[in-house]
C-alpha cells in the first residue's frame, strides 16, 4: 500500500475510533428531538421533506435541531468487515494498521455491538435502521424495520468474524438470517424466478440489488448448514436477477417505472452477491452474467483519470460509494490485479477531491455547492471497509 493511500487510511482510521463508530447519516433528519414534538410528524409530505431538506442541504442543520450521532447497522457491519481484512493483512505481516491481537479486540467489539442491534420479533436475525424513512409518499420505514440490505451487510460480516474467532454462538445466529429471508421478505415472480423484497413491509418488493442480497444471505447459510432449499431459493432469486440484466451487461434499480436508472454502486452490489452465491454454493451458472456485468461496470462508470460517476450516462453527483464499492467488488471478483490502473486512478481522486483534512470523507461531490458533511455509514464506513480490502490485496 502507498505511502499515500496509507496516510488517507490512518487519518480515517483515527476519525472513526475517536468517534467511537457513532455519527450522522444522509437519511437521519427525522432522528431530530425538534421534529419529533412538532404536529408535522403526522404528515407524509412533511416528513418526506425534512428528511429531503437535512439530505441535500451542504450546511449541517443536526446539531441545531437536536440529532444525535447514533450506530448505525450497516454501518458497523462495515467497520467489522474492514477490520476483518486489517486482521488477515496482520496474519500475513502486514501490521501497519495494528497487531493481530489489537485488531482482534477491534473485531470481538464491533461483532457484540452488531449482535446487540439485532431487531427482535421476527423468523430469524435481522437488522434495520437507526432513523425513521419516509421513501416518497409510498411508505414510511419506521426505525429498526428489518431490510434486507442492512441484514445482508451484517450476516457477511458476522460470518467474516466468525471465521476469525470461531464462536459458534455467533454462526448460530447467523444462519437464523435464512429464516427471515424465507419467512418475513416478501416475493414477486418473474419469469423463472422470483425477487425478494426490499423489507418486510410491502410496497418496494422488486428492487434488483436488494432481492439479490437476499440470495446472499441464503448463500452464506447454505455453506454452514448444507440446507438444499437455502440454495435453491437462493439460485431462483439470482436466476430472475440475471433474467433482467441487459444484453450489454447493465441493470436497472427495480421494476418500478421511476426505478429505471442505471447506476454505478448498485451493479457492484449486484455482481458482488452474485458471485458470493456462486463462492459459498459452488454453482457456477451464472459467470457468463457476472463477467458481463463486470466489463459493463469499468466502462461506463469511471472517466479516462478516475473520476467515478454515478450513472451510466451521467457523472454528477459522485457520491463516495461509487469509488468505494469497486474496490470491494474488483476483490471479491478476483479482479483486483486486473485492474490496479483503474483502482489507483480512481483511489488518487477520491483521497484528492473527497478527504478532508480531518480524515473523514464526503458524501457527495456535485457540480454546484457540495456537502462536506461528515457521514458515518454512508462516507466513512464505505471507505473504511474500501480500504481494508486495498491494503490486504496490496500486500
Amino acid at each position: 500500500m502507498n505511502k499515500i493511500y496509507k496516510d488517507s487510511f490512518i487519518k480515517l482510521k483515527a476519525y472513526c475510533e475517536a468517534e467511537s463508530f457513532k455519527g450522522w447519516d444522509p437519511y437521519d433528519g427525522m432522528n431530530s428531538k425538534v421534529f419529533q414534538v412538532l404536529p408535522l410528524k403526522h404528515w407524509d409530505l412533511a416528513r418526506l421533506a425534512w428528511i429531503q431538506g437535512f439530505k441535500r442541504s451542504p450546511i449541517n442543520f443536526r446539531k441545531f435541531l437536536l440529532v444525535p450521532k447514533e450506530h448505525n447497522s450497516k454501518g458497523i457491519a462495515l467497520f467489522l468487515l474492514g477490520y476483518c481484512r486489517l486482521y488477515k493483512a496482520s496474519e500475513n505481516g502486514s501490521e501497519s494498521f495494528g497487531a493481530s491481537e489489537e485488531i482482534l479486540t477491534k473485531i470481538n467489539e464491533l461483532t457484540q455491538l452488531l449482535l446487540s442491534m439485532k431487531v427482535e420479533g421476527y423468523s430469524g436475525a435481522c437488522w434495520g435502521y437507526n432513523f425513521d424513512w419516509q421513501a416518497r409518499r409510498l411508505f414510511l420505514f419506521k426505525k429498526n424495520t428489518p431490510t434486507v440490505v442492512a441484514t445482508a451487510f451484517s450476516v457477511e460480516a458476522l460470518v467474516e468474524s466468525y471465521e476469525i474467532t470461531k464462536n459458534k454462538a455467533v454462526l448460530d445466529i447467523v444462519l437464523s438470517s435464512a429464516d427471515f429471508v424465507l419467512n418475513d421478505l416478501s416475493r414477486s415472480s418473474h419469469k423463472n424466478g422470483f425477487l425478494f423484497s426490499y423489507s418486510v413491509i410491502d410496497g418496494n418488493n422488486t428492487v434488483i440489488n436488494a432481492s439479490l442480497l437476499g440470495a446472499k444471505i441464503l448463500s452464506f447459510s447454505y455453506k454452514y448448514s448444507k440446507n438444499n432449499n437455502h440454495k435453491d431459493m437462493a439460485q431462483k432469486a439470482v436466476l430472475a436477477a440475471c433474467e433482467l440484466q441487459n444484453e450489454d451487461g447493465s441493470w436497472i434499480y427495480g421494476l418500478l417505472p421511476i426505478q429505471s436508472w442505471i447506476d454505478s454502486f448498485h451493479t457492484g452490489f449486484n455482481l458482488d452477491a452474485i458471485e458470493t452465491y456462486q463462492q459459498q454454493t459452488g454453482d457456477n451458472s451464472f459467470q457468463t452474467n457476472i463477467e458481463k456485468g463486470w466489463n459493463y461496470y469499468v466502462a461506463n462508470f469511471f472517466e479516462s483519470d478516475g473520476t467515478p460517476k454515478y450513472y451510466h450516462n451521467k457523472t454528477y453527483p459522485i457520491d463516495i460509494h461509487c469509488p468505494a464499492q469497486i474496490i470491494v467488488t474488483a476483490s471479491k471478483l478476483k479482479q483486483f490485479k486486473n485492474q490496479t490502473e483503474l483502482l489507483e486512478k480512481t483511489l488518487d481522486w477520491t483521497i484528492e477531491n473527497m478527504q478532508d483534512k480531518k480524515g473523514y470523507f464526503y458524501y457527495q461531490i456535485k457540480r454546484g455547492v457540495s456537502s462536506k458533511i461528515s457521514y458515518m455509514r454512508w462516507s466513512n464506513a464505505f471507505m473504511f471497509n474500501a480500504l481494508a480490502h486495498y491494503h490486504l490485496e496490496s500486500n
